[in-house]
């Protein structure tokens, strides 16, 4: 990808990612992704902010050749997750002058994962500075946005904010910035269901940090950057926010089809009584669709028939995920079929521990649903329309 000017002497000098289709070999990446790196060019020193994944550090090293850097001298590293700093390896070899400029924590990450000697760092804390010449770099610990070591760095002079993966998204664009394409909003909700999401409290501390500069761009790992802050500040607002939707997702699974008529039945009834709902197979299911649809949701149904007394193992992986996540979802049911019996309700209250959420009562079926079946079904949806109208009141 070729170097494009940000700013006044600063340059991205990252990599476009079209093919990569999965992260972390856990999140899909329908949109592909990008590695962001910039080039601040100071009266007197030269800085890189983060590197790219080792994959792309070939580009990165060309993309600094194309720009005419000769001497680089310092690295700074927001996170040493390899997507991010995987590269520092190879820039030092080739800039040997160069020291890595990070905290603590991520000194000893890169130390362990990358091997980079000690003598190569040089150690910041939280509000420390470092003079470009007529540049300014402020350092700002963001904790948990998304590892412990995990910072952010803002150039005074310019108002930009260098976000780490904090307002990023997994997209790829030959696009500079976000409001060019739409999209992005998509993907930078997506990207926070599925990375940020379990850290919502850290995130609006650090939100209430940033508060305090005046920022004018945001130049995030990945993704397009914003040439307007709000945009995306605003959206994190909402989604740490403790509000949500008058929705209900129904991540289901079904072998012989009596859970899928149950499924069925709910999503028409509760469309009658103007409730969004968003049913996901869990055998055909992007998790990262289902990841950001929990973002805002009131309501989760997990639908499944019992496997060897338990839930079936999508439901299970489905279950464990809402875990890990830990959305501020509010209500959660389960409705299933089952055979013979078993205790799948239990198995899924038990993979739930990190959520505070009320249980309406379960909805089993033996075989296939009939009429009485159905009527407790109205029971469920009738509750959650009930419970729908109380939604975000104090």
């Amino acid at each position: 990808m070729a170097v494009r000017k940000i700013n006044s002497d600063v340059f991205y000098v990252g990599a476009i990612d079209w093919d990569r289709k999965i992260f972390d070999e856990l999140i899909p990446l329908p949109d592909g992704t990008s590695y962001n790196s910039y080039i601040l060019k100071g009266s007197e020193k030269t800085a890189l902010i983060d590197s790219v994944d080792p994959e792309k550090e070939m580009e990165l090293l060309a993309n600094l050749h194309e720009l005419g850097i000769e001497k680089i001298d310092y690295i700074v590293s927001n996170h040493a997750e390899q997507d991010h700093s995987g590269a520092i390896p190879l820039i030092l070899e080739h800039f040997p002058e160069a020291v890595v400029v990070t905290n603590q924590k991520c000194k000893a990450f890169e130390i362990d994962h990358l091997y980079i000697p000690d003598s190569k760092f040089h150690v910041i804390h939280d509000g420390d500075t470092l003079s470009l010449g007529n540049k300014t770099l402020k350092f700002i610990m963001t904790p948990w946005v998304h590892w412990p070591e995990t910072m952010v760095t803002y150039l005074e002079e310019d108002n930009i904010l260098f976000s780490c993966d904090f307002f990023g998204s997994h997209f790829a664009s030959s696009k500079l910035f976000a409001e060019e394409n739409p999209k992005v909003i998509e993907g930078a909700k997506r990207y926070y269901a599925e990375i940020m999401m379990p850290f919502r409290s850290t995130i609006r501390k650090n939100i209430d940090i940033l508060s305090k500069y005046d920022i004018k761009m945001i130049a995030p790992s990945h993704g397009p950057i914003w040439k307007s802050p709000n945009t995306i500040i605003d959206a994190y607002k909402e989604w740490i926010s403790e509000k949500v939707k008058n929705e209900v997702v129904i991540p289901y699974v079904s072998m012989h089809e009596s859970t899928k008529i149950m499924v069925e039945y709910m999503i028409d009834e509760l469309i009658k009584k103007d409730i969004i709902v968003k049913p996901y197979n869990l055998t055909r299911t992007d998790t990262g669709e289902l990841a950001m649809s929990l973002v805002d949701t009131a309501t989760v149904i997990i639908a499944t028939p019992m496997v060897l007394a338990g839930a079936h193992p999508a439901a299970v992986y489905a279950t464990f995920l809402m875990n890990a996540l830990r959305p501020k979802t509010k209500f959660v049911g389960i409705i299933g079929s089952y055979g013979w019996g078993g205790k799948m309700v239990d198995q899924l209250k038990g993979l739930l521990a990190n959520l505070k959420v009320d249980y309406f009562d379960p909805v089993l079926v033996k075989g296939r649903p009939v009429e009485d079946d159905f009527k407790e079904l109205d029971k469920l949806i009738d509750l959650i329309v009930e419970k729908h109208k109380t939604l975000n009141e104090e």
